[in-house]
């Protein structure tokens, strides 16, 4: 399963959010892979708004092995005050998902890969 989530750090902060990212704890590293946390990624915007991207075969199960890890609760910690809007909750407790609307691998049919399917007139355009 693929999830994209979205969270707000302080725009003030974004440098240093971006430097404490350049250095995660090898063990905070290790227990997301333990965790099932794979090919995860964070992206930012200028203004602070970060996407988050993160593949598990159940996130809430993934949070939830994350949230027993005495790592994670240092490191959730350490990481709250670069935060705007978490009403009380940690980082990782106020992941904003997005729902997937499209994604190639999935959409990619042996039939819309062919040249004559890739042609205006099959793709409802006039001749």
């Amino acid at each position: 399963m693929r999830y994209c989530f979205l969270l707000r750090v302080r725009e003030d902060l974004l440098a240093e959010y971006r430097e404490r990212h350049a250095r995660v704890w090898p063990d905070m590293q290790q227990a997301l892979c333990d965790a099932g946390w794979r090919n995860y990624s964070i992206f930012a915007r200028p203004d602070g708004l970060l996407v988050g991207y993160v593949e598990a075969d159940d996130l809430d199960a993934a949070q939830r092995a994350m949230a027993a890890t005495e790592v994670n609760t240092r490191w959730q910690a350490e990481m709250s005050r670069y935060f705007v809007g978490l009403d009380g909750r940690g980082p990782d407790e106020s992941l904003e998902l997005l729902d997937e609307i499209f994604h190639l691998d999935d959409d990619l049919t042996p039939a819309a890969n062919t040249p004559a399917a890739n042609t205006p007139a099959a793709n409802g355009a006039p001749r």
